[in-house]
């Protein structure tokens, strides 16, 4: 079965959704509950059950989705797919007004390691969640999502700049050069509500000690600007988090079709695809292989999602994998299916499987230098398996062989890569996730081009070739790994190993 063009699109309309991590959450919740997914919360008591299918959410970036085989008994694994939900971004301060040469700025901190300067000279837009004060005094959360392109960042034009900024190349100050441009100041006080004197807000026979007005945190026009998306009075807006977003729209483009143009693709990529796969494989949708309804009827184990926050950074927060969602995840499971047995959580985990699905590095057809000749890989040619002996990649030769063997039953293609002897290597929740869990654990990833610009490319076929792969994934890791036990001692005549005595190596 060749690639669907049908997953492409459907890749490009979640990408056109989910602007920052809190609208991929909420996109995936909605797909999620369509499946039949039941949503749970974490401060609640859960009633898992085999045959059940299961969601949360943790601080609205993070979101873990499950499904029980209804064969399953205790002390059987779970089979994961993790990927990370945020990217690189210019993420306002919590005091974002700022004003320079009469012009309303926005005052931003960057997020991840970002190539800065694709951010210049784009129709920027805002989005990310809002906390209101209702009527009754709780405070809610909405989110938010701005597409109209409301700031933008203009490079300095090349007459200004000195000869060696020309030749060089234009050094970028993430301090002074990065803050967005929202409105000339003439402009904004004509169109913007603007706020009282300081000495118009006392009372008249308020005295010399009255408290003083809070300052200004944002500018007037920017939450006049949020409240009217949002339908309420600025005065409602106690906090917010905001992202800078390119408003162009992730589109399939290429003399034949055969690229996505996009932001976010590192990761959403393959938040996307994991998660189209843990449906597919239960019987939601269009299944490619290893999948289909009643999939689950089979199962011994858990097969599950996991989609974190602040990969970009590090992963170190409660919503991060190097936190403990997957974890907490894996005991509650596994001690509600056992009744609380001894033993079932960690006995869970020694029988599972990790797959780090992170974007990979296509070869780069003007700089094919930088990669190791015979680790190239190319798109359309199906997953790449990541590969560092320094464990900046969690890959090992069981893990390689178990994933490869699942794709290659199922007519998948696989690639393979490990970086150049010198050149810097990146690295994903695998290795953090791998010293966590303590399972076996492999680090793949569409290949891509432009990773962390504003705009990043992508091949089309190789959507559906990582929705393929992981659905095989969950539909025959269970076999596989019920025959494979490497801590197992093996018998003598399977190990390798000489009992003759007249070998002289034996004798002595």
């Amino acid at each position: 079965m060749g690639p669907s063009p049908g997953d492409a699109q459907a890749l490009v309309d979640f990408l056109n959704a989910a602007w920052t991590p809190f609208h991929a959450v909420d996109e995936a919740r909605k797909v999620l509950l369509a499946a039949g997914f039941k949503h749970l919360q974490e401060k609640d008591k859960w009633d898992v059950v085999p045959g059940g299918r299961y969601f949360f959410t943790r601080n609205a970036t993070t979101i873990v989705a499950f499904a029980v085989g209804q064969k399953y008994v205790p002390g059987n694994g779970f089979y994961m797919i993790g990927a990370h939900t945020d990217s690189p971004c210019l993420k306002l301060k919590p005091v974002s007004k700022s004003t320079k040469s009469d012009c309303l700025m926005l005052n931003v901190e960057t997020y991840g390691g970002g190539l800065w300067n694709t951010w210049f000279d784009r129709e920027l837009g805002i989005a990310g969640r809002v906390l209101l004060r209702a009527p009754d005094g709780l405070i809610t959360q909405r989110l938010v999502k701005i597409a109209k392109p409301i700031a933008r960042i203009p490079m300095l034009a090349i007459h200004l700049q000195t000869a060696s900024e020309r030749s060089e190349g234009f050094k970028i100050n993430a301090q002074n050069h990065l803050a967005p441009l929202l409105a000339t100041n003439t402009k904004a006080k004509a169109v913007a509500p603007q706020p009282a004197a300081a000495s118009a807000a006392k009372p008249a026979d308020a005295g010399a000690d009255a408290a003083a007005p809070a300052p200004e945190r944002h500018h007037p026009l920017l939450l006049s600007l949020l409240a009217d998306q949002l339908r309420c009075s600025p005065d409602e807006i106690v906090d917010l988090e905001l992202h800078l977003c390119d408003t162009q729209p992730s589109v399939i483009g290429g003399a034949c079709n055969e690229f996505i143009f996009s932001g976010r693709l590192d990761n959403l990529a393959m938040s996307f695809c994991s998660l189209t796969a843990l449906i597919r494989s239960c019987g939601g949708g269009e299944s490619s292989g290893g999948g289909g309804a009643g999939a689950l009827a089979e199962e011994t184990g858990v097969r599950a999602v996991a989609l974190f926050d602040h990969e970009e950074v590090g992963s170190g927060s409660a919503q991060g994998a190097g936190g403990p969602v997957m974890r907490d995840t894996i005991t509650r499971v596994a001690r509600a299916l056992s009744g609380g047995e001894e033993g079932a959580a960690e006995r869970c985990l020694r029988c599972s499987f990790l797959v780090s699905a992170d974007m990979a590095h296509a070869v780069h057809p003007n700089y094919a230098d930088k990669h190791d000749p015979h680790h190239g890989p190319a798109m359309h040619k199906g997953l790449v398996v990541k590969y560092n002996g320094n464990q900046r990649y969690a890959t090992n030769t069981v893990s390689a062989s178990v994933f490869r063997e699942l794709g290659t039953a199922q007519g998948v293609p696989c690639q393979e890569f490990a970086v150049r002897n010198d050149m810097p290597c990146g690295s994903t929740i695998g290795p953090i996730l791998a010293s966590s869990l303590g399972c076996l654990t492999v680090d793949v990833g569409i290949p891509q081009w432009a990773m962390h610009s504003i705009r990043e490319t992508c091949g089309t076929d190789d959507v559906s070739y990582a929705i393929r792969h992981f659905e095989a994934f969950f539909g025959g890791v269970g076999r596989m790994l019920a025959g494979l036990d490497v801590d197992s001692l093996p018998p003598p005549e399977l190990r390798g190993e000489i009992d003759d005595p007249s070998c002289h190596h034996c004798a002595s």
